[in-house]
């Protein structure tokens, strides 16, 4: 999967394509942040099944947001988003083998049990 965006267009796309890549943005930007599904829902009060499901594009939440940020002519307001970068071709690819592919669990001392977020 490529966490880096190419999106120079928002409004030539289809809104499930729109709601996809929104999920996928969704994701490498908790997945910079080097934090979980699950501690990003308990600092913002969702279920971590709700973060999943909107990473993989499939809530219809998104869905609703994209129809009216189309019926307000302001698709490109997602573009702050998506951190277009502006590197060579070949720099990209090999900066998207380097990314991680998923968020690390932070464990105690004894490497036993997830530490509890302090959100």
């Amino acid at each position: 999967m490529s966490f880096i965006s190419n999106i120079d267009n928002w409004y030539a796309m289809s809104d499930s394509a729109i709601v996809k890549e929104i999920g996928r943005l969704i994701k490498r930007n908790r997945m910079q942040k080097n934090i979980t599904q699950q501690e990003l829902a308990d600092k913002i009060g969702l279920n971590r099944s709700t973060i999943s499901e909107m990473e993989n594009g499939r809530a219809s939440s998104l869905l609703s947001f994209i129809v009216v940020l189309r019926g307000l002519e302001k698709l490109d307001t997602l573009s702050f988003f998506a951190n277009i970068p502006t590197i060579s071709p070949l720099k990209m690819a090999k900066k998207e083998g380097l990314i991680r592919k998923r968020a690390s669990v932070q464990k105690n001392k004894d490497n036993q049990q997830p530490e509890e977020s302090t959100w």
